[in-house]
């Protein structure tokens, strides 16, 4: 902490070592000093059991606002939604769509709301954006440490690690993140005994 500290008071000052930092210099270092000890503090795992999900959601949500060129501050509604839970990249059962160019199934368009709905919702003055459908995705791994089941937060790269590994059952060395709360990143070990 004094290391930031240090860096505040010559940020004030404005001097190192007899020259003149910019403002942006300072951050930089300081940005690089966060980085660093942000990848020093990263934990592995090394997992056998696994498994990544990516739950998909088409929405529809308006948009209500007084002024819709000028309004700030407008109001979403959200409306009917669907969605479909995605394991290891295989096709799950039933009415689906895809795969996307990210490999990821979508569930069935939910129905458009009507215009009675949307302007049912509306407040006065407010007028309604066309209906627009949203599309999310939620990714999750799951895994065995130490005899309990952990499952966190993840992104797609990691998702997409699992599918083109899980059929094999090659173990995975999993990078967790910033106070081991999400996974960041997995890469197979093919050596593993």
């Amino acid at each position: 902490m004094s290391g930031l500290s240090n860096l505040h008071s010559l940020f004030v000052r404005g001097k190192v070592l007899g020259s003149e930092l910019k403002r942006h210099q300072i951050a930089w270092l300081v940005t690089s000093l966060g980085v660093a000890t942000t990848l020093a503090s990263c934990n592995t795992v090394t997992a056998d059991q696994y498994e990544a999900t990516a739950q998909t959601t088409l929405t529809w949500q308006v948009k209500y606002s007084i002024n819709p060129t000028t309004d700030k501050n407008p109001r979403f509604e959200e409306f009917a939604s669907n969605s479909l839970l995605n394991r290891n990249g295989e096709k799950p059962e039933g009415r689906v769509i895809g795969p996307d160019e990210k490999g990821l199934w979508w569930p069935i368009v939910p129905p458009q709301p009507s215009i009675d709905q949307v302007e049912q919702r509306s407040k006065p003055d407010e007028k309604p954006s066309r209906p627009e459908l949203l599309r999310t995705v939620k990714y999750q791994i799951t895994y065995q440490q130490d005899g309990q089941t952990v499952t966190l937060p993840t992104n797609h790269q990691v998702y997409r690690q699992v599918a083109r590994a899980y059929p094999y059952e090659k173990p995975l060395q999993l990078t967790l993140g910033i106070n081991d709360a999400s996974v960041e990143k997995a890469e197979p070990l093919d050596n593993y005994n």
